[in-house]
């Protein structure tokens, strides 16, 4: 039996990085009681680390009696302060090769199949995809023979079930793999690390007080202390909250979403949409998260290329758009607030001025107005399909527009952003002029 030698604890870490080229490094080998038929059989440890995670044990029994196995995987760190979620898009084969450390407070999911395994059910393991899949697989197949014999449909549905499960390792179809572990010890593998990986998506959460509980860091009668949800920061913006709303068009009862959104390179946005299930109508508003800014902001751009229509652009409701090839000016609210691309916006400004406009159909139409306005649409078509040089400039007195820099954080050598000072009729457009923001509760 091999044992830890004093200098590596006094001269270093316990704990080295996995790997299968280090031969020197073996596992601690103890003898232990089987608990399948109780004889004596051997538990071997091993002490190591994950790159770009951490430090774990890794548990492996085997029975030389009955040959009965098992393995498990023990954090050696303590509980994180937060929990962890990962969500991985499994697109090819190679994806499930990724390694993965489950710990035995995590729940697994595969919302396709609507399928969960939930915590506390297995033990940690140290594996791949594939190997959560195979022992998924082999959980619900240990008492298949009792379910035939005891209900045929039941063990019918969960054949069934297992079959769908064995496919996924084909990836066939795109499937979501969702590990969530309060504890926050859990793990899944960055082929690309330490760039970022773009089919995985990590974030962490703030514990309940039940996670706690079943973690054993909070007694049972400390239920009452927990925080409201809504003072957690971090929390709102993971979190879409949802309200109930009345249709803009036919007035039925809706629901808008809201959520709070990092545009890079820029700051936080509040986005909210209405889906009305009655009539179908769909809407969308952008608002910014933050105050004023203390200059305005003019973005030009020049288009030069058709792939500047996939440039995003935020527009808040304080927003001008023109284009002076066209002569064509949309003053601030036309659109409301919008997130959305290049090519959107135009798009949405094509149909406010031509398709929805009531003065291009009926007895208040006119043959030159008719003519003019479907000029200016043909004009719009050719912006989009990059056939037109035009500038599209961005004027935000409130300085919360924004316009894509795809050069980013280099200068983009097309886009100019100019920061003034607002005029005395733009600042009463704003309402600061009569805003008092100092003194406020000072008596006159």
């Amino acid at each position: 039996m091999s044992v830890i030698a004093e200098d590596s604890v006094r001269g270093g870490s316990v704990f080295k990085d996995i790997s299968a080229d280090d031969e020197d490094w073996q596992p601690t080998e103890i003898e232990s009681l089987c608990m399948n038929c109780y004889q004596n059989g051997t538990t071997r440890l091993l002490l190591t680390r994950i790159p770009f995670f951490k430090e774990i044990i890794v548990s492996s029994f085997s029975c030389g009696n009955c040959s009965w196995s098992n393995t498990e995987i023990q954090s050696a760190g303590r509980i994180q302060e937060q929990g962890v979620c990962y969500t991985l898009k499994v697109k090819t084969k190679q994806d499930l090769n990724r390694e993965v450390v489950k710990a035995d407070s995590a729940t697994t999911r595969i919302p396709e199949l609507v399928f969960e395994i939930p915590p506390f059910t297995q033990k940690g393991s140290l594996s791949t995809i594939e190997g959560l899949l195979d022992r998924a697989v082999a959980g619900l197949e240990q008492d298949q023979a009792v379910r035939r014999a005891a209900d045929p449909e039941v063990a019918e549905k969960i054949d069934e079930f297992i079959q769908k499960l064995r496919k996924l390792k084909e990836v066939e179809n795109e499937f979501t793999l969702v590990i969530e572990d309060p504890s926050g010890n859990s793990f899944v593998e960055n082929p690309a690390a330490p760039q970022k990986d773009e089919a995985l998506d990590v974030s962490w959460f703030k514990r309940t007080a039940e996670q706690d509980m079943q973690l054993g860091i909070r007694a049972d009668d400390d239920l009452d202390e927990e925080e409201p949800p809504g003072n957690d920061l971090e929390a709102m913006r993971n979190e879409v909250l949802v309200f109930n709303t009345n249709c803009p068009e036919c007035n039925a009862p809706a629901s808008t979403n809201m959520k709070l959104v990092q545009v890079p390179h820029f700051k936080e946005v509040i986005i909210m949409a209405t889906n009305c299930d009655s009539c179908g109508h769909r809407t969308n508003e952008v608002k910014s998260g933050g105050a004023t800014e203390e200059l305005g902001t003019k973005i030009t751009l020049h288009i030069t290329d058709p792939s500047d229509m996939t440039r995003d652009v935020l527009k808040s409701e304080t927003c001008s758009v023109l284009i002076p090839e066209l002569e064509f000016e949309l003053g601030m609210a036309a659109l409301g607030g919008k997130f959305t691309t290049l090519e959107g916006l135009l798009k949405d400004i094509k149909d406010l001025i031509v398709s929805k406009n009531p003065f291009i159909c009926g007895d208040s139409s006119s043959t030159d107005r008719v003519q003019k306005l479907h000029e200016f649409g043909e004009k719009i078509e050719k912006i989009i399909a990059g056939e037109m040089d035009v500038h599209i400039i961005l004027d935000d007195p409130a300085g919360n527009s924004y316009l894509q820099n795809v050069y980013a954080p280099e200068p983009d050598p097309e886009m100019t952003v100019d920061k003034y000072t607002r005029s005395l009729e733009q600042n009463e457009d704003l309402g600061l002029n009569d805003m008092k923001t100092e003194g406020y509760q000072e008596d006159d």
